[in-house]
């Protein structure tokens, strides 16, 4: 975190069971620069542009489709990029970083502010008994078929209700688990003042936005096309793209008490990873040992653990291989 770091706001680092770079160059790879996060920002919208232009332009199957599944990826990429301002690493200026921060999360139900709650849990607490994310990745591999099945599920659209849920505060909930052993519902508590009353103040914003979106897109005779390409890949590609990110990053790990083994960085083919990762998210090991270092630098962070063997143990895969381990028979997990 910045300057203003307090207790019950901070992203701190996970340091266990590995060694850490020198504190010179995190400090250095830690460094912002607005003119990446721009070129970032604005390459983001672009594509989105394109895609609504391309489909109103020539509304057809052959293009609406492939529009749809272009537009879920970017609506995850406004995710990661919200994400980025969670932890206060998009932009110098805190104002600015929140500004857009908001901007991008809310057009995809996302309530930044309440996000940034419930994930400094995540990375202070990774899959320890406060980590709220365990009922989205945790207990991997349970097989091809239940994956499948919960993608599919994801597709359906059912799902949507629960993930949005989720980023307006309520706990993440696995419907395979005991109400016993589901975690508590006051993870909105364990933060300052000052972070729950801009939680709440975003929420109204989140829900105020999807009340007035369709509105204005009915009364502007684009009713139907914001059905089809915004809320429909939102409600259903957009699930399923979420849920198998996840649990890339952290299913079917080998050890919980590091994140070198209870995270994984997922590297493959550029385009595979545009669409899956965007935004350099694929470098989750990198991001649990140093949530501060911004999206751009993660891949020269990588680099450096690499050329110091600090990964050389670590969970840096190929997503083909990731999706095997995380797909596979648990019978055959050793």
């Amino acid at each position: 975190m910045d300057d203003a770091a307090k207790r019950g706001e901070e992203f701190r680092d996970d340091r266990r069971g590995q060694r850490a770079l020198p504190a010179a160059l995190v400090k250095q790879l830690s460094r912002q620069n607005d003119t990446k996060a721009w070129a970032s920002v604005i390459s983001l919208l672009a594509v989105i542009a394109a895609c609504i232009a391309a489909s109103l332009v020539w509304w057809t199957p052959w293009v609406v489709a492939p529009a749809i599944l272009m537009l879920a990826s970017r609506q995850q990429a406004c995710f990661v990029l919200a994400h980025d301002a969670a932890h206060y690493r998009l932009f110098r200026s805190r104002y600015l970083n929140d500004l857009v921060g908001r901007a991008l999360a809310a057009p995809v139900g996302i309530s930044m502010r309440t996000y940034r709650v419930v994930h400094r849990l995540h990375h202070n607490h990774l899959y320890q008994a406060q980590d709220p994310d365990i009922p989205l990745h945790g207990g991997y591999p349970r097989g091809r078929r239940y994956l499948l099945r919960k993608l599919l599920l994801d597709l359906t659209g059912r799902t949507a209700p629960k993930t949005f849920a989720y980023f307006l505060g309520a706990p993440a909930i696995n419907d395979d688990v005991s109400a016993a052993d589901r975690p508590p519902r006051d993870r909105l508590n364990d933060t300052t003042p000052a972070l729950r009353r801009a939680a709440r103040q975003d929420r109204y914003l989140v829900i105020a936005f999807h009340l007035g979106a369709p509105l204005l897109a009915a009364m502007s005779g684009h009713g139907l096309a914001y059905l089809v390409l915004w809320i429909l890949p939102l409600c259903t590609v957009l699930q399923a793209l979420l849920r198998f990110r996840a649990i890339c990053e952290h299913g079917a790990v080998r050890d919980e008490q590091s994140p070198l083994w209870a995270a994984r960085t997922n590297l493959g083919p550029a385009w595979l990873l545009w669409y899956l990762f965007p935004y350099q998210v694929n470098y989750h090991i990198e991001h649990h040992l140093y949530p501060a270092i911004p999206h751009y630098n993660l891949p020269a962070c990588h680099r450096e653990l690499q050329q110091r063997g600090l990964l050389d143990k670590a969970e840096v895969r190929h997503i083909f291989t990731t999706t095997g381990m995380v797909s596979a028979d648990p019978a055959s997990v050793n």
